[in-house]
């Protein structure tokens, strides 16, 4: 079984001046094609701390893929510490040294005499050549037949090198015939905690395939993960277990893979024969910009009406002004007077109104920073009010309001196809 830990190598990574992207590019290509990666390091440009890192790879897995610290300078000690790792030493490697010269020649410019540093290599090893720049890639093999495969940092060398170099070598030389597929199940409405209560089971006995959760900005990723030698016997057994979650998590799961949320909003409301419109105020049409973001929404989507101030409120939503001076403008009867007022200047069959304090002021002790009420209209039915109060700073709040509005919409309208298909 071939397993991998990736290695990012660099102090501007550690110090936050980077941005680390190519262990998420590298984990996405080794898992596509079959190879187990265990882990992901960050070590910055210390020879003898990587060194110690890679030994402790070593010790775990099959091999490292590592990246970063392959230029000219004093501080690119990658090569160094791999030679210590594998027990080889380093030399000069002439090929590559020819092709640096040639890189040089191509851009008119002298070559430094530390550019030569980039060609020495550990004794013995599988080298890259690099035509996107000067760093050549390889692989150094320990006597036990472990590995260490260095690639450039920048992105734009490393990417094509690990398609067209890295990843050839590692399907050869383990025979990798299977990839691992995965499929993800969204879920909108439920907690964490409560999802993983309902699957509990599933995580600890499955083996292929896997299931995983992620939670992030109010929903829940659902992964299953499985094994297989193609895409067929992948969705052979990802399927089943797909099919038993769906039915376990219910009107929560909205989709898989590409869907969004408001994509599956639009297209409930396409198959219903519904139209929607907003009023936003604490928002500021974030959940009307979710909305149009999906190819045909103009077939649903009536409009918004983001109505910051209370003048506006009163203007375009009809919203007393007594209501205002009473309840607040973050209340539940101002959202629901924004819904009546959208859904009859709107003429939509589906509203949803918000209004909310996002920060940092502005908060009291009864009404504290991230509160939002949500009003959500279908039809001359009886208005849903809820409130809720929401943690972060002001874009936070901000994003998990426009989730949450997203959800209380989705989960009316499964509500409602529910009621309607379980009534005799």
């Amino acid at each position: 079984m071939a397993s991998a830990e990736i290695v990012t190598i660099g102090t501007e990574i550690l110090l936050g001046h980077l941005v680390d992207t190519n262990s998420v590019h590298i984990a996405r290509e080794l898992a596509d094609h079959g190879v187990d990666v265990y882990a992901k390091h960050s070590v910055g440009d210390n020879a003898d701390r990587l060194a110690a890192m890679l030994e402790g790879v070593l010790e775990r897995a099959g091999g490292a893929i590592c990246t970063g610290g392959l230029g000219p300078t004093v501080d690119d000690l990658t090569k160094d510490a791999v030679a210590r790792t594998v027990h080889k030493p380093l030399v000069l490697h002439e090929p590559s040294l020819r092709a640096i010269e040639e890189r040089f020649r191509q851009f008119g410019r002298p070559m430094a005499e530390n550019n030569v540093r980039q060609a020495y290599l550990p004794d013995g090893c599988i080298v890259f050549d690099n035509p996107h720049g000067t760093a050549p890639g390889f692989v150094a093999l320990r006597d036990d037949g472990k590995f260490v495969a260095c690639m450039p940092g920048v992105p734009r060398e490393m990417k094509p090198m690990l398609a067209e170099k890295l990843i050839p070598w590692l399907v050869q030389r383990f025979g990798l015939r299977q990839a691992i597929y995965t499929r993800t199940l969204h879920v909108v409405g439920i907690g964490e905690s409560d999802l993983d209560r309902r699957v509990e089971d599933l995580f600890r006995t499955l083996e292929n395939p896997k299931i995983a959760m992620l939670a992030h900005g109010g929903r829940v990723d659902v992964k299953v993960m499985a094994k297989a030698d193609s895409p067929e016997r992948a969705a052979a057994l990802i399927d089943p277990v797909a099919a038993e979650l769906r039915k376990r998590i219910g009107a929560a799961w909205y989709g898989d893979d590409d869907t969004t949320l408001a994509g599956a909003i639009v297209q409930a409301l396409a198959a219903r024969g519904l139209t929607l419109g907003t009023a936003e105020s604490c928002t500021g049409g974030a959940i009307a910009d979710e909305i149009v973001a999906v190819p045909g929404a103009s077939a649903v989507f009536r409009g918004a009406i983001v109505a910051y101030s209370n003048e506006v409120k009163i203007a375009l939503l009809d919203v007393p002004e007594r209501t205002l001076a009473t309840a607040g403008a973050v209340s539940e009867e101002t959202a629901v007077a924004m819904a009546r007022g959208a859904r009859a200047r709107l003429g939509a069959d589906v509203v949803l109104a918000t209004t909310g304090i996002a920060g940092p002021g502005g908060g009291t002790p009864e009404k504290p920073v991230g509160l939002v009420w949500f009003a959500l209209a279908l039809g001359d039915g009886e208005i849903e009010t809820r409130r809720l109060t929401f943690p972060g700073s002001r874009a936070d709040i901000r994003e998990r309001a426009t989730v949450a509005a997203l959800s209380l919409i989705w989960r009316r309208l499964e509500r409602d196809v529910q009621a309607a298909t379980s009534t005799p």
